[in-house]
């Protein structure tokens, strides 16, 4: 039986400038299973970006809880909520959030380093060689593409062995081609290491790569539905795009 990795009851944010009240989320239930990959969607204005906050650790509710791995982590304070992402979520954003004057080795050693982890610059060539980047360990974000920069960001979130992958529009800005194969890596981690994925998606193509969709109206769970989904690439094709398989890093 597959376990309860990410769970909210009741979950609520509400923002106050003065004597105004703003209500981003309100009464949000939502049930994701260890290993599951699923998709948020919604208009703007609808909760995603403020769920996903909630989800990475980056904000708190107003009420309502939100359980990951089992804990509760709705009342943790800062300190603990930053344990939490470093320990437990990979953060994947469509603008890929990579230091300029870092490498792609620099880049990924980044959580390494607020985790004190051992071994971080064999660790982080391990999790750029994952995504296809070991010939690129070197090179700047300058120096990379959007879909290299991207893959530098995915072997970041990789990089410290996270239970969650949160991706917020991470083909956003990249042609449809170079979305594709950063999708196709994000499944393939999702098939073969069972990580679970959340994407935050306004493309109804990249959510149907999912197996369910979560639909956000007015801060509110409008509806769900599963897709039938399919693998729609083998291993082999799966190398092609990427130049070799996905390994475990180190």
């Amino acid at each position: 039986m597959q376990q309860t990795m990410i769970e909210t009851r009741e979950l609520t944010k509400i923002y106050r400038m003065g004597e105004i009240e703003v209500s981003a989320l309100s009464a949000v239930d939502m049930h994701v299973a260890e290993g599951e990959c699923i998709s948020i969607m919604g208009p703007s204005g609808s909760g995603k970006s403020t769920l996903m906050a909630i989800l990475g650790c980056l904000d708190t509710p107003t009420s309502g809880f939100y359980r990951l791995a089992g804990q509760d982590v709705s009342g943790l304070n800062e300190r603990q909520l930053a344990t939490i992402r470093c320990r437990q979520i990979g953060f994947v954003f469509q603008s890929f959030n990579l230091l300029p004057r870092a490498t792609a080795l620099g880049n990924v050693e980044i959580p390494l380093l607020y985790s004190g982890a051992s071994r971080r610059r064999e660790k982080a060539q391990a999790a750029l060689e994952a995504v296809g980047l070991g010939d690129r360990l070197h090179h700047r974000p300058a120096e990379l593409s959007g879909g290299e920069r991207q893959r530098v960001a995915i072997a970041r979130a990789l990089v410290n062995d996270p239970s969650v992958i949160l991706a917020d529009e991470p083909t956003g800005n990249l042609d449809s081609q170079t979305g594709d194969e950063v999708l196709e890596i994000l499944n393939t981690l999702h098939r073969e290491r069972g990580l679970t994925v959340v994407i935050v998606t306004h493309d109804p193509e990249v959510a149907a790569r999912t197996e369910r969709i979560v639909h956000l109206r007015d801060g509110r769970v409008e509806r769900e539905e599963r897709n039938s989904f399919s693998e729609r690439s083998d291993a082999s094709s799966v190398e092609a795009s990427q130049g070799g398989p996905i390994a475990e890093p180190g």
